[in-house]
């Protein structure tokens, strides 16, 4: 567009008027889309861990001072009185004992061997002693028959098919090594071989885990079938990288259950194909993404979520509502945890009417743009980061405010995203699976052992109950 002069301009306004509206309006339009998406872009540079859902390993250097979303106890920082702590404590009975005696009297240098101890003063040191494979040789006895000259053979135990083979606690260690603990093939490897001087070759590492997973199929099916009839589920979903390709690790959770899933899609069709979400009935918490919606349960919105959002909006536009809407939500969350039962009417009215003021407030703060009349562009109306957020918190007050009706719905989705986290931490030590098979593996073991892991039990023992077909036992399935 070519630029008038002043002059020129003011000669154009007298002589042809509506063309200059036309250009104003033009401008003024272009102006706000600039103006608009500008301040997308600052916004888009201040969000780091604190105030959206990025991870901590995307912040930029130096990263900002970091704003926690715990509110302060009132308590002294370390132990707590009453706190039992834990120490070694001296045994009974010690494996070895050895007497350090008293040959010569510390004053006159007299000679005290023949002298009896009075007492003893004991110290015991805890250590691991060497260790070394324990091999079990199976003996089949072979006997012909005297009348009829049949060979006969002893059967051998469920399990020993080989000449030479691995048992089940070298099994279990393996595995606990390599998903549990995350270590690596190889190093898995190098640990059998440094620790009990046995090689162990990172193949059969791989064949170990193949084997759990087999032997844990009819677990896997029931921690599925029992958090689809949960009254409460956490549901949640991560990137994840599958031979180069992004796939996406999903999990359903509770306090006591865990269960994981690798699919290539993220929404619906991921979710149909595991099957959980269109038969649960019970509350699902998770985040925003509109997937969730398609199915009949009902919902609750993490609010973790919401209190990063809030930070972000009170930081960069100085919004007053989103710090009022933070500290409201922080203090239901807090009152919710004193009354253990549930608020009663009067006051829940009262959280009730103070949100839909906040609401209304924040929607004061964030209008939409003023109508340009411009050519029409296909597509939603544009908003703003926070505006979408105000129309969240008001078609989606039920959802938000879940925790305050029942207090059994957790205030956030932390259950399923302290179930992903270890996932995350897998792909930032290994990059990603080479295989939807190892994927698929990974994923049932772990949700094996998290699910022990919630239930109080020895994961190492646990695993061993796997490699014996005893993966049931013991769990509140």
């Amino acid at each position: 567009m070519q630029q008038l002069t002043r002059e020129q301009i003011i000669s154009l306004c007298q002589s042809d008027p509506t063309a200059m509206a036309d250009a104003y309006l033009a401008l003024s339009a272009q102006l706000a889309e600039i103006q608009t998406h500008l301040k997308a872009l600052e916004g888009r540079l201040a969000q780091d861990s604190h105030n959206s859902h990025q991870p901590p390993s995307s912040d930029r250097v130096p990263p900002p001072r970091p704003k926690s979303l715990r509110q302060a106890s009132g308590k002294k920082a370390g132990g707590q009185v009453g706190h039992a702590g834990t120490t070694l404590q001296p045994v009974e009975k010690p494996d070895h004992v050895i007497v350090h005696k008293v040959e010569r009297c510390q004053n006159c240098q007299q000679s005290l061997k023949a002298v009896a101890a009075q007492d003893y003063d004991k110290r015991q040191v805890f250590d691991v002693p060497p260790l070394r494979f324990e091999v079990t040789e199976h003996q089949g006895e072979i006997k012909t028959c005297p009348h009829c000259l049949q060979n006969n053979r002893a059967t051998f135990p469920t399990g020993v098919t080989h000449v030479t083979q691995y048992g089940e606690g070298a099994k279990a260690l393996s595995t606990y090594l390599n998903t549990y603990q995350l270590v690596p093939c190889e190093r898995t490897a190098e640990f059998f071989q440094d620790v009990f001087s046995q090689s162990v070759s990172a193949g059969s590492v791989v064949n170990f885990n193949h084997e759990c997973f087999t032997a844990l199929a009819d677990h896997d099916q029931a921690v599925k079938t029992k958090i689809t009839a949960a009254a409460q589920a956490n549901f949640d979903e991560t990137g994840t990288k599958i031979n180069g390709r992004l796939h996406w690790l999903h999990v359903a959770a509770t306090p006591e259950l865990t269960y994981y899933a690798c699919h290539e899609k993220r929404g619906q069709e991921a979710m149909d194909a595991i099957g959980i979400l269109p038969d649960f009935q019970g509350t699902a918490i998770h985040d925003h993404l509109a997937a969730y919606r398609h199915y009949t349960c009902d919902h609750a919105l993490c609010n973790g979520h919401h209190l990063r959002e809030l930070i972000f909006i009170e930081e960069q536009y100085q919004q007053s509502w989103a710090k009022e809407m933070r500290e409201l939500l922080l203090d239901i969350k807090k009152q919710a945890e004193r009354n253990q039962v549930r608020f009663n009417a009067e006051t829940l009215r009262g959280f009730k009417q103070k949100y839909r003021r906040l609401v209304k407030k924040g929607f004061e703060e964030n209008p939409l743009p003023a109508v340009v009349e411009m050519p029409k562009k296909r597509g939603r109306r544009k908003k703003s980061k926070s505006r979408n957020l105000v129309e969240r918190f008001e078609n989606f007050a039920d959802e938000i405010l879940a925790f305050a009706e029942d207090f059994n719905i957790p205030f956030d989705n932390n259950q399923a995203e302290r179930d992903l986290r270890m996932m995350k931490l897998q792909q930032k030590i290994s990059g990603c699976f080479r295989s939807r098979a190892g994927a698929d593996i990974f994923c049932r073991i772990r949700g094996y052992i998290s699910t022990n892991r919630k239930q109080g039990f020895n994961v190492l023992a646990a695993l061993q109950n796997a490699f014996n077909g005893q993966s049931l036992s013991g769990l509140a399935l």
